[in-house]
């Protein structure tokens, strides 16, 4: 074992990714079950290599297009991709559980439930999507806006 490795954020980091990709791969067929398959074999490189850690995710994308699965579904399978690329990349660094705080979980459930909660109220506005790149910008600025003001 390499120095610096910490083997319980990469046992984490691998059941988060085995789960990312099982929820929405589980039951499919075809061109699904081809993706989800190789979404799994991106996971168990991805504990040797990890780049690959992001293909695998990328890979899981594309399960879920194809599939469509559910909403909750898909937040799991989001959320589990965040926790599991914030392993992932953490376990090899040294840094290993101590990467996930507080504010990293909350975030990644904040984003998954938003994300569950969006999805419950079916809109018909057309126009809607035409404010995400204003909605961007507010929130950048919000967010620089401590540091702007010197």
């Amino acid at each position: 074992m390499k120095p610096g490795r910490q083997p319980a954020a990469s046992i984490l980091s691998a059941t988060c990714g085995l789960l990312m990709v099982g929820v929405v791969g589980i039951g499919s067929h075809g061109p699904v079950l081809v993706a989800a398959a190789s979404a799994l074999v991106a996971v168990l490189a991805g504990t040797v290599f990890r780049p690959v850690a992001t293909l695998a995710v990328l890979l899981t994308v594309g399960v879920i297009a194809l599939s469509d699965p559910a909403a909750t579904l898909t937040a799991v399978s989001g959320l589990s991709a965040a926790i599991y690329l914030v392993l992932r990349h953490a376990a090899g660094s040294g840094v290993g559980l101590d990467s996930v705080s507080g504010a990293t979980l909350v975030g990644a459930v904040g984003f998954a439930f938003a994300g569950v909660v969006a999805t419950a109220f079916p809109l018909q506005v057309p126009w809607l999507p035409l404010l995400a790149p204003l909605a961007a910008f507010a929130v950048y600025l919000v967010a620089t806006w401590p540091f702007l003001r010197n």
